[in-house]
């Protein structure tokens, strides 16, 4: 793909996962400017310190992560409900 050269399906049927899903994550990558895409990446600012872009963009990453955590945690407990549920009516 954009690194090693190989097509998109190649590389998905390596990592198991759908062509379009993979074509699907290159092309985001590309528009949002990742080092591979022809766009620039912005340059870090000096002294190592971020932004306010940056940062506000790393809290709403963070506050996003936290909601997702959240959610899978309340999904594993409804599938163990699931789960117990079906062992005690299969019994």
């Amino acid at each position: 793909m954009t690194e090693t050269g190989k097509p998109i399906p190649e590389v998905a049927e390596d990592l198991g996962i759908h062509p379009g899903t993979l074509h699907s994550w290159v092309s985001r990558a590309r528009r949002n400017g990742s080092p591979s895409s022809d766009r620039p990446v912005a340059e870090p600012s000096p002294g190592g310190r971020l932004r306010e872009s940056e940062r506000l963009e790393l809290e709403r990453l963070r506050a996003e992560a936290r909601e997702k955590d959240k959610r899978i945690r309340e999904l594993e407990m409804e599938r163990d409900v699931c789960k117990r549920f079906v062992a005690l009516w299969v019994k």
